[in-house]
């Protein structure tokens, strides 16, 4: 098996500071370097860490054939070794590529350290993604073994004939739910690791070496690879575990509702294994029922997902009367919480909200909003508009805005501007060079959002560059007005899109998805905008849709909406 011959510039960087960092043995330093030792930062002494210190802590995950396993880190790690020892019978090398296609199960956190543990570069593709997206990513990162779960198995037979490199199928269950018959030469999971040395050897490598892969959603052209280090997942790992960051202990039992696919869970199960932390996964599902039972079964402390899930959440709630328990902490990210919701969680449920703000570029976390010293002395209502920016940067990511012109802006809560950031864990070329160069001459990434920093540090998203919203020369905030839309009783989801006005350049066009039952008007719907945002902000008409496109991250895909009311008039 053959490796792509890509070197990035941070790897070749990364090396040239860490000096002849070739194997996990420890090196002394010299004169130029300092006198600490060398321990190289991989992926895999995470999970020895845990094993060694927090053995019997617990991972309990829900599965694909229906039922719940507890299992803990002493045999999660052994069963990731044994991963790696079938994936070098099967003759995959150092920087090889090895796909999953799989929901957050202990079967997918073993085979994922597995892999990377042995060397090669874990790769988890997003299943949401189309079905032609997903023989490309598979395709473009040349990957050699597929790691599955049985939710997929129609999926991967279709694929299969367009998947030149895979030379290798592996489903992720046991002999009694292996399919009678099948057309691929199909390996069972659990026969495949079963004779394997639970006590084989890890893979050395560089700190600089791959050992993951995901690629962007791919709104618009094809996706693109990001390949992590062991370095930055590591560096990240340990972000992750602070108590500003994620906070992420021992003590702590996380339930990342965010898939793995999703930048590798947000690295949750890297602070996890860091930090010893008791781990609950949800397999493949994501109704709020499940999800709250097993937060009171399991008494969930920590838990992360995307919006949508906690919107789904709070009506389960309020439809049940019920509570979550042991739960103290949600975090937020993929796209802004609204204040409605924040409100409704911390008041009605004491759950301390947080959000989080990064992308797939930065591994991905970028920042977090928890309340800094002099946050936490202002009033309640003050303290709620910091929880409903994105945060402030985490030690390790650096953020500046700049305008058009690329002069930087100030820091001063309303000036917008282009965000870039920079740091030890943010990409600096995509996957086999695509896209070019894509850091500027001081090494700063284009986030690609348009965002705000006040004076205390804090980050607010105002609009994805492409999706800003340009009156009369002047920016409008189109996540600000969605999210006081979704406040208005009867709202179910809310979308706002720039349309053509001759005067002004573009006006804001107002999309929702009424609830059940609800026949809220548009009228009432600007009312309940007014003095909560600017009166030039107001949007100049409100329309009824009956679904409001996403991306397969679960993002509003304003592309398709603006493909939707391309001929769109407003009252001149």
């Amino acid at each position: 098996m053959t490796t792509s011959n890509v070197q990035t510039d941070t790897a070749q960087t990364e090396t040239a500071q860490t000096g002849s960092a070739q194997t996990g043995s420890v090196q002394t330093g010299n004169a130029q370097t300092g006198t600490m030792q060398h321990w190289p930062l991989l992926v895999w002494k995470l999970i020895d860490h845990a094993a060694a210190n927090h053995g019997s802590r617990e991972i309990v995950s829900l599965t694909c054939e229906g039922h719940q396993v507890r299992t803990n880190w002493i045999e999660v790690q052994a069963r990731a070794k044994q991963v790696a020892a079938a994936l070098r019978r099967l003759g995959v090398q150092p920087g090889d590529r090895v796909a999953t296609l799989a929901w957050n199960t202990h079967r997918h956190v073993e085979s994922w350290f597995g892999i990377s543990g042995m060397g090669a570069v874990a790769h988890t593709i997003n299943p949401r993604l189309f079905e032609d997206q997903i023989v490309y990513i598979a395709n473009h990162a040349e990957d050699h073994v597929l790691f599955f779960d049985l939710s997929f198995l129609a999926l991967v037979e279709k694929l299969a004939p367009r998947l030149t490199t895979i030379q290798h199928y592996v489903l992720l269950t046991d002999r009694a739910h292996m399919p009678a018959q099948y057309p691929l030469n199909l390996r069972c999971y659990e026969d495949l690791i079963a004779g394997e040395d639970p006590a084989t050897p890890w893979t050395e490598v560089p700190e600089t070496a791959p050992s993951g892969l995901c690629y962007t959603s791919g709104t618009t052209g094809h996706p693109k690879g990001v390949q992590y280090s062991h370095r930055a997942n590591v560096l990240h790992a340990y972000a992750a575990c602070m108590s500003d960051v994620l906070d992420v202990r021992s003590a702590t039992t996380v339930f990342p509702v965010v898939p793995m696919y999703h930048a590798n869970s947000w690295g949750v199960p890297y602070a996890a294994a860091a930090s010893g932390a008791k781990l609950v996964m949800a397999g493949p599902n994501f109704d709020p029922p499940t999800i709250a039972s097993l937060i009171r079964q399991e008494s969930v402390t920590l838990t992360l997902a995307v919006p949508t899930i906690w919107l789904g959440m709070l009506q389960h709630l309020e439809s049940t009367g019920g509570d979550l328990a042991t739960l103290k902490r949600v975090v937020i990210g993929g796209s802004a919480a609204p204040r409605f919701m924040i409100e409704a969680f911390e008041e009605k449920y004491g759950v301390e909200v947080c959000h989080a703000w990064g992308m797939t570029e930065m591994t991905p976390l970028g920042t977090v909003g928890s309340l800094s010293a002099d946050a936490l002395m202002l009033p309640r209502a003050q303290q709620i508009d910091l929880k409903c920016k994105q945060g402030r940067a985490i030690f390790g990511v650096e953020l500046k805005l700049v305008n058009d012109e690329g002069a930087e802006l100030p820091r001063n809560g309303t000036a917008f501007g282009r965000l870039l950031v920079r740091g030890p864990w943010i990409v600096s070329s995509y996957f086999k060079g695509d896209g070019g160069r894509i850091l500027d001459a001081d090494g700063w990434f284009d986030t690609g959002d348009v965002a705000t920093i006040d004076p205390r540090g804090y980050m607010q998203i105002t609009d994805r560059s492409k999706d800003v919203i340009k009156s009369g020369g002047e920016w409008i905030s189109s996540i600000e007005i969605e999210n006081l839309a979704v406040g208005c009783p009867g709202v179910a989801e809310a979308a706002v899109i720039g349309v053509a006005h001759r005067k002004w350049d573009e006006r804001p066009l107002l999309l929702i998805v009424r609830k059940p039952d609800s026949t809220v008007s548009p009228a009432e719907i600007l009312a309940f905008l007014e003095g909560r945002i600017a009166k030039w902000w107001m949007p100049d008409a409100v329309e009824f849709v009956d679904a409001i496109p996403h991306t397969a991250t679960g993002k509003i895909q304003k592309s398709k909406l603006r493909e939707q009311f391309a001929g769109y008039r407003l009252a001149q």
